[in-house]
C-alpha cells in the first residue's frame, strides 16, 4: 500500500500541475465570483456523500470492512483524481480550478470534523490527524497547482505545450501502478462480493453522479465536472483512516479498492454520455 500511495500522489501532483498550466489566477477566484455554484459544489462533495454512506451503512447488512470503506471514502473527497476525465468530458477549466482550490482548503478542516461526526453516529473510535490531511492537501493540490500557474505566468507558450502531455503521463502513471495492485488484491476483493456489497457501492456512486449533475446547474459543462468531482474520493486518505482506526480489519483496504474500482466502472456510461453531449452541443454553440 505504501507503493500505491506514493504513485497515487505522483499521479495526483502531475494532474494538478497540468491543470495549473492551463488556468489563470482569475480562474482560481471563480468560486468568489459565483458563490452559489461553489456552495452547491461543496454541498455535493462534502455533505451529501457522507450522508449517503451513513444511510447505506444503516440500511444494508454489510460486512464491517465494507462499511468502513464506504465511510472512509465518503469523508475523503479528492476532485483532483477526476481532473483528466472532467477535461475529456468538456468540463469548464475555470469551474474545475475554482472548485478544486476551495475543496482543498475546506478538506483540511472538514475531514477531521466529519470523522468526528461519523464517530458519534456509528460509535466507532475514529481519528485522523489534521496535520496529516494538511500535508496531503499541500503536497498533492496546493503546491503543484501553484507551480503550474507560476510556469504559465512565466512561459505561457511552454505551459500550453506541456499541459496535455503532463495530464497523459499522470493517467499512465496511475494505470501502471494500479494494475499490479488490483491483481494482487483481486482475491480479497472478490471475497467481499455478496450481502449487497456491489449494490451498496453502485448506489453510492449513482447518487453521487446524480447529485453532482443536478447541483452543477445551470451550466451543462459544470454539471459534468461536479458529477465526476462528487464521486471522486481519495483512496490514500481512506486507507489511512481505515488502517489507523481498524488495523484488525485487514479486508478494509481491499474493500476501499473494490469501491474505487466499481465506482470507476459505473462512471463510464455517464462519462461516455457527457463526451457525446459535449460533441453534439459544441456546433450549436
Amino acid at each position: 500500500m505504501d507503493v500505491l500511495t506514493t504513485v497515487l500522489k505522483i499521479s495526483l501532483i502531475l494532474s494538478v500541475f497540468a491543470l495549473g498550466l492551463s488556468v489563470t489566477p482569475r480562474d482560481l477566484t471563480y468560486g468568489l465570483r459565483h458563490p452559489g455554484e461553489l456552495w452547491r459544489a461543496l454541498l455535493s462533495m462534502f455533505l451529501i456523500m457522507p450522508a449517503v454512506a451513513a444511510i447505506i451503512a444503516a440500511t444494508f447488512d454489510l460486512t464491517q470492512s465494507v462499511e468502513i470503506a464506504l465511510v472512509a471514502l465518503a469523508v475523503s473527497p479528492s476532485p483532483a483524481l477526476q481532473l483528466r476525465k472532467a477535461a475529456k468530458a468538456g468540463g469548464s477549466t475555470s469551474y474545475a480550478a475554482g472548485v478544486l482550490i476551495a475543496a482543498a482548503l475546506l478538506a483540511i478542516v472538514w475531514i477531521p470534523v466529519s470523522v468526528e461526526i461519523l464517530e458519534r453516529m456509528f460509535g466507532m473510535a475514529l481519528e485522523i490527524s489534521p496535520l496529516r490531511i494538511a500535508a496531503l492537501v499541500m503536497t498533492t493540490v496546493l503546491a503543484p497547482l501553484g507551480a503550474g500557474i507560476a510556469v504559465r505566468a512565466m512561459a505561457p507558450a511552454f505551459a500550453n505545450r506541456m499541459a496535455a502531455p503532463c495530464s497523459r503521463i499522470a493517467g499512465i502513471t496511475l494505470l501502471i501502478s494500479l494494475v499490479p495492485v488490483l491483481i494482487i488484491m483481486l482475491r480479497p476483493m472478490l471475497s467481499l462480493v455478496g450481502n449487497g456489497t456491489l449494490a451498496a457501492i453502485v448506489g453510492f456512486t449513482a447518487v453521487g453522479l446524480i447529485s453532482g449533475h443536478l447541483l452543477g446547474a445551470p451550466s451543462a459543462d459544470n454539471r459534468k465536472v461536479l458529477a465526476l468531482f462528487t464521486i471522486s474520493r481519495h483512496p490514500g486518505i481512506a486507507v489511512a483512516i481505515a488502517q489507523a482506526n481498524f488495523p484488525e480489519q485487514r479486508l478494509a483496504v481491499a474493500a476501499i479498492l473494490l469501491a474505487v474500482l466499481v465506482s470507476a466502472v459505473i462512471s463510464l456510461p455517464y462519462l461516455r454520455w457527457a463526451k457525446t453531449h459535449h460533441a453534439t452541443a459544441a456546433p450549436a454553440e
